[in-house]
Order: structure tokens, then sequence, then C-alpha cells
């Protein structure tokens, strides 16, 4: 019988009575305790990869935690920076002057973080190297040139919901995260249509979010030009008569599996030298893509660190779960211990595929040991 391999997640609660048991603190025990260190040789030009957040978030993870793994990168001898790759759709992080502007306003700056931001994929989203991985949905895949040409990567990744993937963790920071636009576009390709037509009053929100310039308003009502849209779901977030959806039934899992093999080509090009930080802290029910931050589903859990994308992941999710749910947030079921919160908030995503698939490509392993680790309290 094939016993399938355990990967071990190390895990740091929320919580702190004093200074040592800081979540800064315990940033730092848990790269020393998951074996960072190892990754990062001398002269290392090591990448850091983090969303900044969309202006009007809050929730994204902030500059002084970055800054102790920043430090740590230091103390190793490399030589860190923080990245990112410009969005496909229209925002305050769609080309490489804003983008960096963006990080700027949100505290990653030099004197915060000890580190320069670097946009991945350069000026306009077009700096791409493609990495050969001859899978189901992708021959190749399209990566930011600077988060491949890094000579080690650590992931740094918000966990919290998500409305397309189901939520967003490791996997989706280093396979939409880190796509260049055209490798964004590529993982998309699923299409919005009008669901609800009497619900749209044709205010044109939509419209002028539209990266591609492919929705009209007729007879006040949505339409979309379908060989100019690239699927980026900016029209299904904005809408406020929540009249715009996706076919979840068909599209979703192909969607989930596309940005999976994209995660698959940074992992085994990074593989060995990539370790990952899952804060599955302000979990809110959408991506930090949105310049809102609403109520969160559940408390605070932790953070938590592997060297596998796939097992960090699964272990945040089961925790998240293992959670009562919010009844002051989008939660509309699931609210009880053990129930799928995810479902919960956006019913038809399918975010168990991120995993699963995973595992399937080779990429990590579901089972794992989740291994807590405390720093020292102070005496009484």
């Amino acid at each position: 019988m094939l016993v399938k391999k355990v990967s071990k997640v190390f895990f740091a609660d929320a919580f702190a009575k004093d200074y040592r048991t800081s979540l800064l603190n315990k940033i730092e025990l848990l790269w020393e305790t998951a074996g960072f260190s190892k990754l990062i040789k001398k002269g290392d030009l090591v990448a850091i990869k983090v969303h900044f957040g969309e202006i009007g978030n809050n929730t994204f993870i902030p500059p002084w935690y970055v800054r102790v793994v920043v430090d740590k990168i230091k103390e190793n001898g490399g030589k860190p920076f923080i990245t990112d790759c410009n969005t496909v759709y229209v925002g305050s992080r769609r080309y490489e002057p804003d983008h960096i502007q963006n990080a700027y306003l949100h505290g990653f700056t030099y004197s915060t973080t000890g580190a320069p931001v670097i946009i991945a994929d350069g000026l306009k989203g077009r700096n791409y190297e493609s990495l050969e991985i001859n899978k189901k949905h992708f021959k190749s895949v399209k990566i930011g040139s600077d988060l491949v040409h890094a000579d080690a990567l650590i992931v740094i990744s918000h966990f919290k919901m998500h409305l397309m993937a189901g939520f967003g963790g490791a996997i989706k920071n280093i396979g939409m995260g880190a796509g260049s636009v055209q490798g964004k576009k590529e993982q998309h390709a699923i299409k919005p249509f009008l669901a609800d037509e009497e619900k749209c009053t044709g205010c044109g929100t939509c419209k002028t979010q539209c990266p591609t310039d492919a929705i009209l308003i007729v007879d006040k009502k949505y339409t979309v030009d379908e060989n100019k849209c690239i699927g980026c779901g900016t029209c299904v977030g904005v809408c406020p008569e929540d009249a715009l959806a996706f076919n979840w039934g068909e599209e979703i899992a192909p969607f989930t599996e596309r940005m999976t093999e994209y995660a698959y080509g940074v992992w085994k090009h990074h593989q060995g030298k990539i370790g990952f930080f899952n804060f599955a802290i302000n979990i809110t029910p959408e991506c930090d893509c949105f310049g809102t931050s609403e109520p969160i589903v559940v408390r605070d859990i932790g953070i938590f660190a592997s060297t596998d994308p796939v097992a960090i992941d699964k272990a945040c999710y089961d925790a998240v779960n293992t959670q009562e749910g919010l009844k002051s947030s989008r939660l509309k079921k699931g609210f009880k211990p053990g129930e799928n919160k995810f479902t919960g908030v956006h019913e038809g995503t399918k975010g168990h595929i991120q995993f699963e698939y995973g595992e399937e490509l080779g990429m990590g392993n579901q089972k794992y040991e989740k291994i807590e680790v405390k720093p020292p309290e102070s005496e009484e």
C-alpha cells in the first residue's frame, strides 16, 4: 500500500501576552524552526513575494512584518528585494510607477522594510520569462522576469477568501501573483455574464473598471464584447447590485487548475530555494485586490510556515473551517465549526482544487504535520 508523504507545517498563534510573544518575534522563530536559513546562500538575490494591497485596502500584510524577513535574509548573507507583478485590471497597481507609489503609500519604503521594491514584470507587465511545465492546460507559463532571475524566493501571503479561487494563500500568490500581465490573462479566460437582468441598473460601474474596454451599457443594461473580454472578473466584483456572475459549474474548476499550474512553474523553478509564510489573520471575504476591507469571516488564527505550498494552504484551509463563523461578516452559511467557510462566502468556488491538483502535479502534499512553536514568555 502506498503511504502518502507528510509535510511539516509550523504554526504560531496570533496572540501575544508580552513583547516576547509578539508576532514579530514569532515570525523570527518560525523562520528558524522551518529551516528557511538553509534556503539562502551568501550573495543570493532573494525575492520576497508580497501583495502590496490595493489603495483603500487595510488588511494586506504590513511592512513591519516583512521587515523581520528582510533582516533574516540579510543575516544569512542574502540580498533581499520586495516584489509583486502588475495587475490585469484597472487600479493602483496596473503599471509599475503606480504600483511602486502604491507600495510606498502602504509603508513599503526602504526606511521601513530595509529592502527595495521591484516590480517583477516591469513597466507595463510585459517583462516575463517562459518556464516550461508541459501540463494539462499549459506547456509553459509566463512569470515576471525578476521573480525568475532571483536566486531564492520567500513568499509572504495573506490567507483569506477569494471570489474566483475560493481562497488566496501560497499557491495563488505564486500562481496568479507571480504571473505577468499576459500570464494573468491566460489564467483567467473565464467569461462573466448578466445573471439577473432586473438587478442591473445600467450604472456603468463595471464599464469604468474594465481593463480592456469590453463592456457596453445598451438600453441601460450590461453587455460584454467576448472578443475583448479577458475574463479577469473585475466587473463581477465591483457590480453594486450583484447582477453579474460566472458560469461557476463549468469554468471555475479549469480556472483553478490553470492558476495552480502557474504556481507549479514557479515552485519547480525555485525548488529547494523557496519558503512560504501564510498569515491567517484578518481573514476577509475578498482578496487584497479590493480597495476595501470588509469585516473578517473568522477570528485571527496565526502564522504558518513551510517549504510545501500545498501543505501550508491545506493547513490554513482546515484551520479556518474549524472556527466559528462570525455573524457580522458576509458569511451566508457554514457558521458552525467544521463547516466550510469558503463556500459559505462564495458558493460556487472550488478552492480545494488548489491543493488537490497541486499534489497531483507533485508540488507538495495534502497530508501534513502541524507543529506549534512558542517563544519563551517573560516571567510573571
